[in-house]
């Protein structure tokens, strides 16, 4: 029988006062419990950070808040009144609404049709697309964002993306919006520009749920905090009422100390040498190094073409001219192939639609890449314990969380998804591995694996370039930056050389004066 929703009665909350309060939510997928008893409560006015690593229940709690997914047991209760989401829809039509790391839109309407779709204003039985317009300009007015709305959305930044689902959000009278990785692959400008967006929400009376891995952003923009570990509620409390050390102690049960810990490795011989790597849109005379054993860092702001030089390294696309050495002998890198043919990795990015086979098992992921060398196709009984023991070892190397080696990677966390891609890769055996932001949007726990893995990397002599937005992690892991802006190396960086400051100022375009 489909379920019905109490949707309470219009009107803004007080600020202060309670807008959503969960109590008791239990979530169950067959003989998995993803929440247990949990709780939570937001305020009008208020920015609720709801902290925890990769597969504490954020997710599955923000899937039940949006009518996604509808509890087993548990009450919600929204303005004082309890309610029960049949679905997505529901949940909207309530005030209740999401705006996630990677927005879903039609990217062949324009900005105001994906704001109203579903549920156009009507006139003479024909949609009124003056209206929607009228409106939608109305809505960017009051964000202060200037947004073209007959902008088709495949023409859009993330960042001006965000800012639809939220005019989004408020043309539906939200009252509570939740904010989901919102600053993942934004500049520091929208990032800016977004957390006075949030402090125009919080000024309204809008209850805002904030989700990032980043404690900058969490101390920047949020008031309290919830804690979740293993699918259960921790605890709750003011921010400026703990510390950062303590927040992670909270999250993984554990202290995490050294979140950046530097393996004393000294590097050896120059192994690859990248000479005028040019691209006719992306990138231009790109030159650099790497050592052997050496951790190369990569920074710069979105759009400043680190991913692009990666993947032309890689044979993903085609450098229009150019070098490419290893081990002082010129190589040609014309595919994928011939990439890991000349013991390059790399790690993308994007994890879910370029790292993993999300509905392949954690094994056949590990070991795709060497197939071949695995004997798979012959379905031999060593073939395949020996692919089982190479995807056991990658496995416990990375700390990886998962109930079976069988299990699909789709049901994976995004850390220990980002943990499979890695051991994928390394089990090609490579001389190089490129490392494209690999710690995005995974926990402080799953953070530090990595980080740890990564040191153990480059102790055994495997030369790593890692690109990262990140900058205490290029600062802390890196033995040399390389800065990049507009598409061209800016400045390069030797470990003890760079400091925040002067790196910032590099990925800018706006170096500064050397101390005399």
């Amino acid at each position: 029988m489909q379920q019905t929703t109490n949707t309470p009665a219009g009107g803004a909350t007080p600020a202060g006062e309670a807008v959503l309060r969960l109590e008791g939510i239990c979530k169950r997928f067959g003989g998995i419990t993803a929440l247990n008893k949990m709780a939570l409560t937001v305020r009008a006015g208020e920015v609720m950070a709801l902290l925890g690593e990769n597969g504490a229940g954020k997710s599955t709690l923000v899937k039940t808040l949006t009518g996604i997914y509808q509890p087993d047991e548990g009450t919600i209760t929204l303005n004082g009144e309890q309610v029960r989401f049949a679905n997505a829809q529901d949940a909207m039509r309530a005030g209740v609404t999401a705006v996630h790391q990677e927005s879903v839109m039609f990217d062949e309407l324009t900005v105001a049709e994906n704001i109203y779709v579903g549920r156009q204003p009507q006139k003479d039985g024909r949609i009124d697309w003056s209206r929607i317009e009228h409106e939608a300009e109305q809505l960017f007015a009051r964000l202060e964002v200037p947004l073209p709305v007959r902008t088709k959305v495949k023409d859009l930044s993330v960042a001006q993306r965000h800012f639809v689902e939220i005019a989004r959000a408020l043309s539906q009278d939200a009252r509570v919006v939740i904010l989901d990785e919102p600053t993942a692959a934004l500049s520091q400008r929208e990032i800016g520009e977004l957390y006075r967006i949030i402090r125009q929400l919080k000024a309204a009376g809008t209850a805002i749920i904030f989700i990032t891995h980043k404690f900058d952003e969490i101390y920047a923009v949020a008031d309290r905090y919830t804690v979740l570990r293993d699918g259960h509620y921790i605890t709750e409390g003011v921010l400026a009422d703990i510390t950062e050390g303590e927040l992670v102690s909270l999250m993984v049960g554990r202290a995490v100390t050294q979140a950046y810990p530097k393996a004393d490795v000294t590097p050896g011989a120059t192994l690859l040498e990248v000479k005028n790597f040019c691209h006719p849109t992306e990138f231009d005379d790109v030159s650099f190094t790497l050592r052997k054993g050496e951790i190369l860092g990569f920074y710069g702001l979105v759009g400043a073409g680190r991913s692009e030089v990666m993947q032309a390294l890689f044979g993903l696309t085609k450098p229009s001219r150019g070098t490419v050495l290893i081990e002082g002998k010129e190589v040609t890198i014309g595919c994928a192939a011939e990439g890991i043919a000349h013991g390059i990795a790399y790690v993308p990015e994007d994890r879910q639609h370029q790292g993993a086979h999300l509905t392949m098992p954690i094994l056949h992921n590990i070991t795709l890449p060497i197939l071949d060398k695995m004997g798979w196709f012959l379905r031999g009984g060593k073939a395949k314990r020996e692919s089982l023991g190479v995807a056991r070892l990658y496995s416990e190397q990375l700390e990886l969380k998962a109930h079976h080696l069988r299990q699909n990677v789709s049901e994976l966390s995004g850390g220990n998804q980002q943990k499979v891609v890695l051991g994928k890769w390394l089990a090609t055996n490579p001389k190089v591995i490129i490392l494209d932001e690999p710690t995005k949007g995974i926990d402080i726990g799953s953070k530090a694996a990595v980080h740890r893995f990564v040191g153990e990397l480059v102790k055994q002599g495997l030369s790593v370039i890692l690109v990262s937005s990140e900058l205490p992690e290029v600062l802390g892991l890196s033995d040399r930056i390389v800065v990049m802006h507009q598409g061209r190396v800016e400045r390069e960086y030797a470990r003890g050389e760079a400091t925040p400051e002067n790196v910032c100022a590099a990925a800018s375009g706006a170096v500064l004066e050397e101390a005399a």
